[in-house]
């Protein structure tokens, strides 16, 4: 799976990026099939609480699932894009194999 991370407004530290790595590649347990994984973060309002919006969209065949969440820090955002997508790819996989 090719993950690809972008940052807008701002330069994200290697830590931030190897972390979002790390939980976007968990993914692959729930669904195989992921062609490909795009994060986008970006800060929404500086100098203002609940600034942070992380964006994450998966490949997968036929068709892409997405996901956004906005959140006071981009690790707690990720950590729950990342439990939403878990739940949709879950769900996709249970329509594929009722086809």
């Amino acid at each position: 799976m090719e993950i690809k991370i972008r940052s807008i407004k701002f330069d994200a530290t290697e830590k931030l990026q190897a972390f979002v790595e790390k939980k976007v590649a968990k993914l692959e347990k729930s669904y195989e099939d992921i062609k490909s994984a795009e994060v986008q973060l970006k800060v929404v309002k500086p100098a203002t609480a609940m600034n942070k919006e992380v964006s994450l969209s998966v490949a997968v065949t036929g068709t892409t699932l997405f996901v956004d969440r906005i959140c006071d820090t981009f690790e707690e955002g990720v950590d729950q894009c990342v439990d939403a997508m878990k739940v949709q790819l879950v769900k996709f996989k249970e329509k594929q194999r009722s086809r």
